[in-house]
């Protein structure tokens, strides 16, 4: 007798484990950036705009399916038709690539946090070198953060080809991110269930306590006028919309198959139309939030820094010049600069290239995201508030409980599928699947901990998901309006929920959100086409700075095979499906 499925213990439960997966790391490092990028206030603009023409309508389509078919992404799209078991195995492949190297990012906010209860903090300052005489070189060409995250964090290495050995305390704790993430889904629903209260919630906790720090900052109100103030020229910027389109859609994390394997432990009865709305708001409303969050602190530091080069300046020309004490001042520095090299021009011409260039908009403008923006410059800002401690322990812990979070949906997404085969589910408990499930991906993930491990790590973060997935949802939204039928879906939904889907939600689902997927799929196309030979940054010791380098060949050959291995299972899933069905018949006809 087959097994009642498992489910969550309320509506809630199911909301929470949403937010949890959606709501991550992008919210607080990349959304920030693009507001930058884009015209500050303005990019809401577009980023609303492909909310309800792309986001909700996705996400209401992915919940509904999983909650009718009950099953994981390879049973429901096999269930809508034979022929589409490969977008199922298309979506667990790229949910795998995607485990193999996300933890790596919990295991640096592991790393940071248990840092940060050291004082002073270890990238306050430069450390000394073996000879005690001065600070080490390669710190003192950069910035002490910087150089705590490229040599004490990841001691990483020239380039790609320089792989290096594993580091053993980044592998420590790498193994302690999947040993977390076992612990939280060894249960299933019981234990992950009861998990996702608290990485829900507690982000916008220590959310609420930034912006409360945040908002009292000295330059707080820079950043958040910058934010603030739109750019409308910047709505005439294809890029703009573009990057709104698929910031919604990577958010929400459509199309990895966590949504479908979630929704499919709801009561059929459960109002998924209501719950793909508040997800939706929900997390579209975080990244606001934590933007507000974001660049009060980016202006903090960004005034700080400013500040700092001013003071620089008035410390060099006052040295430089025997200039009274008090005389110089970021008010008048200006007119006393214009004065001294009028009057002194060859002193002047000679100080000239010491005097740096201070200004508090170019500041503002470095535009930072990922891992640059998570590790390096909000550590740099906590380094100077008071009690930097406390405010570094909250902030990773914040990291962990987003990366967990979003831990907890792409296992989901791979052990759904795997519990609910017969072949598997049937011979081994959950707990053994996904003990080897976190153990494969923890020894893969090593690749990440070594001295190359953030360049492997770049190229599976640009390269292993994007084209992917959208040729995956593109695929979804095409089989449940032509393939199953919109009308039979509409049934199924009256049946579910006891109303049929408004014109909205079908115009959406029929003709907007693929087509705007479409779009999304050339461009990135048309984008990797055009920029010929793929390139990364490289980590230059020597001038402390990031250096552009072309991919070797065998790098280029693992970014193809990563968008092969998951895009080739679409075809090959219906492929296969045609010739067991073919093989089937002719047996049958031998027989008769």
């Amino acid at each position: 007798m087959e097994k009642s499925r498992p489910l969550w213990d309320n509506p809630l439960q199911f909301v929470f484990a949403c937010i949890s997966y959606a709501v991550g790391l992008g919210n607080v490092w990349r959304f920030p950036y693009l507001c930058q990028m884009y015209g500050g206030g303005g990019f809401l603009i577009p980023y609303l705009i492909m909310l309800i023409a792309e986001g909700m309508p996705l996400l209401y389509l992915e919940l509904a399916v999983g909650q009718r078919m009950r099953q994981g992404s390879i049973g429901a799209w096999k269930m809508i038709s034979p022929y589409l078991c490969g977008v199922g195995v298309a979506s667990v492949v790229v949910s795998f690539f995607l485990s193999m190297y996300y933890n790596v990012i919990n295991a640096w906010a592991f790393w940071y946090l248990f840092h940060s209860f050291q004082d002073p903090l270890p990238w306050a300052t430069c450390p000394l070198n073996s000879n005690r005489t001065g600070y080490e070189e390669e710190c003192e060409r950069t910035s002490s953060t910087q150089y705590f995250w490229y040599r004490q964090t990841l001691n990483i290495s020239p380039s790609l080809e320089a792989s290096g050995s594993v580091q053993w305390e980044q592998a420590l704790c790498l193994t302690l991110a999947w040993l977390v993430v076992y612990l939280c889904i060894l249960r299933g629903t019981a234990s992950t269930g009861k998990v996702v209260y608290v990485t829900a919630s507690l982000p916008y906790c220590v959310l609420i306590i930034y912006l409360i720090r945040g908002l009292t900052l000295h330059g707080a109100v820079n950043g958040l006028f910058y934010m603030f103030t739109p750019k409308l020229e910047q709505l005439l910027n294809p890029k703009a919309w573009i990057s709104a389109a698929t910031q919604i859609f990577f958010s929400l994390g459509l199309g990895f198959g966590s949504l479908i394997a979630f929704a499919s432990y709801n009561e059929p009865s459960n109002n998924c139309e209501r719950h793909a709305i508040i997800v939706s708001l929900i997390n579209s409303t975080t990244s606001i939030f934590a933007s507000i969050v974001t660049f009060s602190i980016y202006g903090f530091k960004a005034t700080f820094n400013y500040e700092s080069c001013i003071n620089k300046v008035i410390l060099l020309l006052l040295n430089a010049f025997d200039l009274e004490e008090g005389s110089l001042t970021a008010d008048n520095l200006s007119e006393k600069k214009d004065y001294l090299m009028a009057t002194y021009p060859q002193e002047y011409a000679q100080l000239a290239p010491q005097i740096k260039n201070c200004s508090l908009e170019a500041e503002l403008d470095t535009a930072v995201q990922g891992t640059g923006l998570a590790f390096i410059v909000y550590s740099e800002a906590i380094k100077n508030m008071e009690v930097p401690q406390l405010y570094s322990v909250l902030y990773f812990f914040m990291l962990l409980m987003l990366g967990i979070g979003s831990m907890l949906g792409n296992t989901a997404a791979i052990l759904t599928p795997l519990t609910d085969s017969r072949a598997i589910g049937a011979r081994f408990p959950k707990e053994v699947i996904s003990g080897v499930v976190c153990f494969i991906n923890c020894v893969i993930g090593l690749i990440f901990t070594m001295e190359a491990g953030n360049y492997w790590f770049d190229i599976f973060n640009d390269y292993a998901a994007t084209l992917s997935l959208l040729l995956i949802v593109l695929v979804e939204t095409i089989a449940v309006c032509y393939i199953y039928g919109i009308r039979r879906f509409e049934k199924d939904l009256y049946t579910m929920i006891g109303r049929k889907p408004n014109w909205y939600w079908k115009i959406m689902w029929a003709f907007v959100s693929p087509l705007l997927i479409i779009s999304l799929f050339i461009f990135y196309l048309t984008d990797y086409i055009l920029t010929g030979t793929l390139q990364y940054q490289a980590w230059d010791a020597t001038q402390g700075q990031l250096v552009t380098k072309d991919y070797p060949g065998y790098a280029l050959a693992v970014i193809g095979l990563l968008v092969a291995a998951s895009t080739m299972c679409i075809p090959l899933g219906a492929l296969m499906t045609f010739i067991r069905k073919r093989l089937k018949r002719e047996r049958v006809s031998t027989v008769a």
